[in-house]
């Protein structure tokens, strides 16, 4: 098979510099559409092609041959593709295949989770559910509807104010269904482990999509800033004082308190917020249209390729 094969394998090694690239620069909610749509069209293409690269491999099995009724002697002629490139490939794959559905299973089993715990809580008008712990946290829990799950530790924390910061960036997760570009990231770096960059860039893109959006409630993105490093603060002591009960806050979804780095945060909240930057979004879109561009000209070189054997 041709070079266009090899294609989609070799772009993921772009990514630590494109998921650096679009957090920094680029506007958090395209930023997360654009390193989540890499993610999923860069694991497809790479998933695909080692697909095709097995498929050749299996093409030179005598007893697979014998049942296709397809020629060794014109695969192993026409196809440049080594016998151990194919074989290794379809190793890839099948790994690949295993830890994606893993994830998968796992990502579903806890939103599952996550909607049974919304729908046996209290269900007030604004989703807003107060529990009676000292640990401050606060978490967005999806469901149907979702809830917003404060600690009275947190609410004694933060004075009014800021307590409206922390509701509007806890619904902004909601509202934006933020737990699916996650999952959705994860999954791709589930099945290409080259791309959690993007996923671990995600995972920071929507804290900073979260944060504009409490800015943009509250009309004060300094006082987010604030806000912000305030719930760091309290979480950072709680972990100082019972490093046990601290497991809690990092182990749920607790986006101001205790996720993504808290200083990136606060300083792109005290900088100009960024824009949308279309020569970022054009590279990216380009990138994704080489790797499938790349994956349909396999994968007709492919059929090409089983034509001529079956025809021989």
């Amino acid at each position: 098979m041709r070079i266009a094969v090899y294609l989609p394998l070799l772009l993921p090694l772009l990514t630590p510099l494109g998921a650096r690239t679009l957090s920094e620069r680029c506007e958090p909610r395209l930023a997360t559409w654009l390193l989540t749509a890499s993610a999923l069209v860069l694991a497809t293409a790479s998933t695909i092609s080692l697909g095709l690269l097995a498929i050749t491999g299996l093409i030179r099995v005598p007893v697979l041959a014998g049942l296709g009724h397809w020629s060794l002697h014109t695969a192993q002629h026409d196809d440049p593709t080594e016998l151990s490139v194919a074989l290794v490939a379809g190793l890839l794959l099948g790994g690949a295949a295993l830890t994606a559905a893993r994830m998968l299973w796992r990502r579903a089993r806890s939103l599952a989770t996550a909607a049974l715990q919304a729908a046996c809580m209290p269900a007030p008008d604004d989703g807003l559910v107060v529990v009676e712990d000292e640990t401050p946290e606060a978490y967005a829990l999806p469901g149907l509807p979702g809830r917003v799950v404060v600690s009275t530790g947190m609410l004694h924390t933060l004075n009014t104010s800021e307590r409206g910061i922390l509701l509007a960036h806890e619904r902004a997760h909601l509202a934006s269904h933020h737990y699916l570009f996650v999952a959705l990231a994860q999954l791709g770096a589930a099945a290409n482990p080259l791309l959690r960059p993007l996923a671990t860039a995600v995972t920071y893109t929507i804290e900073r999509w979260a944060d504009e959006h409490a800015g943009t409630v509250t009309g004060d993105r300094v006082r987010v800033a604030r806000t912000v490093g305030k719930a760091a603060l309290a979480a950072h002591d709680t972990v100082a004082r019972a490093p046990g009960a601290a497991l809690g806050i990092l182990g749920r979804r607790g986006p101001l308190a205790g996720a993504g780095p808290v200083p990136r945060r606060v300083a792109a909240l005290l900088a100009p917020p960024l824009g949308r930057h279309p020569w970022l979004a054009a590279a990216t879109v380009a990138i994704l249209a080489a790797a499938t561009l790349s994956t349909a000209e396999a994968a007709h070189d492919l059929n090409a390729l089983l034509e001529a054997v079956g025809a021989s």
